[in-house]
């Protein structure tokens, strides 16, 4: 009885990560498709709904799986909050498909536009689905957009672990995932330029996977030719271990101890678990 309530909690958790990344990319990759195929919106408009879908994302999945919608999340909580390791790589999975039938759906949405603004599905809209040094038309290499992510990431990681932090001040009134999308929308205004803020290897992969699968040949490369689908899957890894590396050198460890919530899992209501 124990290891089918388990089993059913592992399957809850998994699919709430498949949900909530879902409902992420919808609205990420959805709004990139129609400012950049479509032309409606602008930047701003790229940056907000980013920060809005990873807001919806995490009220889908709180409760249920901690809402790491993001790899990277997930192993610097297992390196440094105790997240079981053996749920490591089904929650990168689980988020991984949620990204790429997500991606599957605008694809599909977006078909006729994005043949309009672009016949031959080239570099000119693959940006709409994964992400490209200098988005694509500024002089950055592989590795300006490695330096790029590694930065990027280390503060969506600190940052995170500063607001879901129940001996910090975390947000009350079930806030933490509203203020984590602001998180979101800021690095989006301030560090979108290099790499296009990925910083989320199943955020890029799976639907750059989508993108390949559906017509994009080049998915897997950026504008200079190179293979460039591993920098926002290593990238943000290795930023997220030094952000939240960080954060317990610099801050947690001069916080006075306080019980929290289970090992790995972002509370969506740091009041009603701080109780």
């Amino acid at each position: 009885m124990a290891e089918s309530l388990k089993a059913r909690g592992m399957i809850g958790e998994l699919a709430a990560e498949f949900a909530g990344t879902l409902v992420l990319i919808l609205f990420g990759v959805g709004v990139v498709a129609q400012v950049v195929a479509g032309g409606i919106g602008d930047h701003d408009s790229i940056a907000w709904a980013w920060g809005l879908g990873v807001t919806l994302g995490v009220y889908v999945a709180g409760r249920i799986s901690g809402a790491h919608l993001n790899p990277a999340v997930t192993v610097a909580l297992a390196v440094f909050k105790g997240f079981e390791w053996r749920k490591v790589l089904p929650y990168t999975l689980a988020q991984t498909a949620g990204a790429f039938v997500a991606a599957l759906l605008v694809r599909w949405n977006y078909g006729e536009v994005l043949q309009k603004a672009d016949p031959g599905l080239t570099i000119k809209t693959q940006g709409v689905f994964s992400t490209l040094p200098g988005n694509g038309a500024l002089p950055v290499t592989e590795w300006g957009a490695f330096r790029d992510q590694v930065i990027g990431t280390a503060i969506l990681l600190f940052l995170i672990l500063a607001i879901t932090d129940l001996r910090n001040s975390a947000p009350a009134a079930n806030l933490a995932p509203f203020v984590v999308g602001l998180l979101v929308v800021a690095i989006g205004m301030a560090w979108g330029t290099d790499a296009g803020y990925a910083i989320n290897p199943a955020r890029d992969f799976g639907p750059r996977l989508a993108s390949f699968l559906t017509g994009y040949e080049t998915a897997f490369k950026d504008q200079y030719g190179n293979l460039y689908f591993w920098v926002p899957i290593v990238g943000p890894v290795v930023g997220g271990l030094i952000g939240a590396g960080l954060y317990q050198a610099l801050v947690a460890r001069f916080l006075p101890p306080e019980e929290g919530p289970e090992p790995g899992r972002i509370p969506t209501d740091p009041v009603r678990e701080a109780v």
